[in-house]
C-alpha cells in the first residue's frame, strides 16, 4: 500500500500587505510622478532635441530682465528705464498700457535678480514648449495687464474697503515678470491637468497676501484669477467648435446617405 507523502510546509513570509497611510503615500507619488511627467516630458524632449532654439523667448527675455536690472542702477539708465517701463497707479491709463509691455522685464530694484532670471527662464522656457511663443506673451501681458489695471481699482477703493490699498501706494513703481510668471504656472498647471502646481501655487499666494498685504501680491492673485479664467473659457469654446465639427460633419453623412438610397 502506497504511503501518502508528508505535506510539504510553506516557511515563506506571508504576502506583504500595505496599510492606509502606506498606500495613499503610495497613491499620491504615483500621481505626483505623473504630474510631473505630464509637465516636463515633451518639453525636455524638444529641449534635447533643439537645445535653447526651442525656447528663444525665454532666452530673450531673460536676457531683458538682465539688461534693465543692469542698466536701472547706472545714473542715466534710472530714467531712463523708469520713461520706459516704469508703470504706476497714478499715471493715465494710456501711458500705463503703453509701458506695460516693457515693465514686464524690468525687476523691481531692490529685489534679487536672480531669482528672477531663475523663474523667467524656466517659466517662459515651460510655456513657449507647451503653448508656443505667440500664447506664452499673450498670457504673461494679461496677468501683468490685470493686475496693473487692477491696482487703480484698488487705489480708487481706499484702505477702509475689501481690496482697497492706501492713496500713497499709487506713486509706486509697479514693474517685475513675477505677475506674468504665476499667470504662466496658472496656464500650464490648468492645460497638463497638473492639480498638485495649481493649489500650491495658488496656496503661496494666498499665504503671501495673508501673512504680509501688499499691492504685488494681490495683483498677483488678480492675475493668476484672468488667467485661469482665460483658461476655462479658452478650452470651453475649442470643446464646442469640436463638438459642433461633429455635430455638422454627422449631419453631412446622413444627407449623403440618405442621397445614397
Amino acid at each position: 500500500m502506497p504511503v501518502a507523502p508528508a505535506p510539504v510546509l510553506d516557511r515563506r513570509s506571508p504576502p506583504f500587505r500595505r496599510g492606509p497611510v502606506r498606500g495613499s503615500a503610495a497613491r499620491l507619488g504615483g500621481e505626483l510622478r505623473d504630474e510631473w511627467l505630464r509637465l516636463t516630458a515633451s518639453p525636455l524632449a524638444q529641449l534635447r532635441r533643439r537645445g535653447l532654439r526651442a525656447v528663444p523667448l525665454a532666452v530673450g527675455a531673460t536676457l531683458l530682465v538682465a539688461f534693465f536690472h543692469l542698466v536701472q542702477h547706472v545714473p542715466w539708465g534710472a530714467a531712463v528705464t523708469h520713461d520706459l517701463g516704469g508703470v504706476r497707479a497714478d499715471q493715465p491709463v494710456w501711458l500705463a498700457l503703453l509701458r506695460t509691455p516693457v515693465s514686464l522685464f524690468v525687476p523691481a530694484p531692490d529685489l534679487p535678480v536672480w531669482g528672477a532670471l531663475a523663474q523667467v527662464l524656466i517659466v517662459f522656457g515651460l510655456g513657449e514648449l507647451t503653448f508656443g511663443i505667440r500664447r506664452t506673451l499673450f498670457v504673461a501681458y494679461l496677468a501683468t495687464l490685470a493686475g496693473t489695471l487692477a491696482a487703480r481699482g484698488m487705489v480708487a477703493l481706499g484702505p477702509d474697503r475689501i481690496l482697497g490699498i492706501e492713496p500713497r501706494l499709487a506713486h509706486v513703481f509697479d514693474t517685475g515678470p513675477s505677475a506674468a510668471v504665476v499667470g504662466l504656472v496658472v496656464a500650464i498647471a490648468w492645460a497638463d491637468r497638473a492639480w498638485t502646481l495649481m493649489a500650491v501655487v495658488w496656496g503661496l499666494m494666498i499665504a503671501e497676501v495673508a501673512w504680509k498685504p501688499n499691492l504685488a501680491g494681490r495683483e498677483h492673485l488678480i492675475g493668476m484669477a484672468v488667467v485661469l479664467g482665460y483658461a476655462v473659457a479658452s478650452e470651453a469654446w475649442r470643446r464646442g467648435r469640436e463638438v459642433r465639427a461633429i455635430v455638422e460633419w454627422t449631419d453631412r453623412r446622413g444627407v449623403e446617405v440618405k442621397a445614397a438610397r
